[in-house]
């Protein structure tokens, strides 16, 4: 879901700023020297360079606005091929994307829409030959993919069954685990744009004239621990099923790609642990972020454990060091570990979520290397 981080968590805040700045496509000192400078604003998106070459292209993207930034690539029909979210005002960003030939805008969303002023390039010639264990780990990954698609829409059937009944405390205890396999493969499912809106928006997401169209998981979150009855909700577990059941058919035909899919995905998802998770603002009425966070982080993890045999030999140091921040994550996520699942984030403190994020900042600087390092 497309969102505006809001970052208001005393002595969290900043950490988690910092993570977002430092998480970007970064391909190293080298590939910044050639990057394609892009200066974004609150009205503008200046590119250096309309002319590319097919492969890998690394831009600095320069947000000299008031507001946070998105910088994305749009193919032919208007669908997203890669992304860069949260580029804050007076920061710089380098976003390593593979490209084939073709014809492509690049627009920068101030206030991040998804909407603002674009500039086209032609990429023209072709990519040198690739390397297969990057098709063999994109290949593993749709695999992945699709078993937490069919493990997310098993356990939002469970989910649903309880709220038809209107059975709270079960619901209750069916809701979290049916996001999880959502949280672990989100950037994928944000492809299909117009169904991520519909079964994960959050009511702070949307405008006041929105509410009418609201769906999804984080409704019937507000009705169970809000309200306390999900009577009357009954249409929405069966739209909400039937959404991931839309998603589920489009599957087979989704393509993936190690640079902008796998590499910036797994930034993404630890992303998504700085700007909703760790802050507490994802889960605002059942406050079971920490499961969402446990997704998001064994979605990265994936990521570069397929990933791993090309960094192995390319850039030892990063794997050893996504291997040392990875764990460390883990180990502290244990922590808070309670039965099948994990303590109630409103009993996280302050000191303790900041521990979390600190945690999740470490990690944020070397998986920012990822892709960079994968396109070499």
């Amino acid at each position: 879901m497309r969102r505006v981080p809001v970052l208001a968590l005393s002595g969290v805040a900043a950490v988690s700023m910092s993570l977002l700045t430092a998480c970007g496509g970064d391909g190293g000192k080298a590939d910044a020297a050639d990057a394609i400078a892009v200066t974004a604003g609150d009205d503008k998106c200046e590119v250096a360079k309309k002319d590319l070459s097919a492969g890998k292209n690394t831009f600095k993207v320069t947000n000299k606005g008031s507001k946070v930034n998105e910088f994305e690539v749009l193919k032919a029909d208007g669908k997203i091929l890669a992304e860069r979210e949260n580029i804050g005002p007076g920061t710089s960003v380098d976003f390593v994307v593979n490209l084939p030939a073709g014809a492509y805008k690049l627009l920068c969303s101030a206030g991040q829409t998804g909407k603002g002023p674009s500039q086209d390039v032609t990429v023209s010639g072709q990519a040198t030959g690739g390397d297969q264990r990057l098709a063999k780990a994109a290949a593993d990954y749709k695999t992945y993919v699709i078993a937490n698609v069919d493990d997310t829409i098993a356990k939002t059937r469970q989910f649903v069954d309880a709220v038809k009944k209107n059975d709270v405390a079960k619901a209750k205890e069916l809701y979290a685990p049916s996001r999880l396999g959502w949280e672990s493969i989100e950037p994928v499912a944000e492809k299909f744009g117009d169904i991520d809106p519909k079964v994960d928006a959050r009511e702070a997401d949307l405008k006041p004239e929105e509410l009418k169209d609201w769906s999804g998981w984080h409704l019937l979150e507000k009705a169970l621990w809000k309200d306390g009855s999900v009577k009357g909700k009954e249409g929405y577990g069966d739209r909400l099923v039937q959404d991931l059941e839309v998603l589920k058919s489009r599957l087979p035909g989704l393509t993936l790609d190690p640079v902008n899919d796998m590499a910036a995905g797994a930034k993404e998802l630890l992303d998504e642990v700085a700007t909703g998770k760790v802050t507490g603002e994802e889960e605002a009425f059942s406050h079971t972020d920490l499961v969402d966070f446990k997704g998001n982080v064994d979605g990265a993890r994936k990521v570069y454990d397929l990933l791993k045999p090309v960094v192995q030999e390319k850039d030892a140091q990063l794997a050893k060091d996504l291997d040392d921040n990875f764990a460390a994550v883990e180990t502290l996520l244990k922590k808070y570990e309670k039965g099948d699942g994990y303590v109630s984030y409103d009993t996280v403190g302050k000191g303790d979520r900041k521990e979390l994020a600190d945690a999740v900042n470490a990690l944020g600087e070397p998986l920012s290397k990822l892709a960079g390092v994968v396109a070499k």
